[in-house]
């Protein structure tokens, strides 16, 4: 599969709940970061949890998002991140604005 996002560019996790095996964290669900690194393409591990051949491979990336856009109460530093290795599937470009 080819991998539709590149180093810098601003994304969205999509808001979904599905039932089974799920690598996203919930926390992350409906927010926006940015890339910072294409990981490289892997078996779908939501698809492997049932058994099944993880086919075609996902390009999985490592999103930082500033901790203040996920957590509105965290008292740390307004610049501290935090980053996390999502699937494509679960990624969208990051509307403007």
């Amino acid at each position: 599969m080819t991998a539709r996002f590149k180093t810098g560019d601003r994304v969205s996790v999509r808001r979904a709940d599905p039932i089974g095996h799920i690598r996203t964290p919930h926390y992350v669900r409906g927010k926006t970061g940015e890339v910072e690194r294409l990981c490289g393409e892997f078996a779908n591990p939501e698809e492997l949890a049932f058994g099944r051949s993880g086919l075609p491979r996902q390009p999985m990336y490592r999103v930082r998002f500033l901790q203040t856009d996920i957590w509105p109460d965290y008292r740390g530093r307004p610049s501290d991140t935090v980053d996390v290795e999502i699937y494509q599937h679960w990624l969208e470009a990051a509307k403007q604005g």
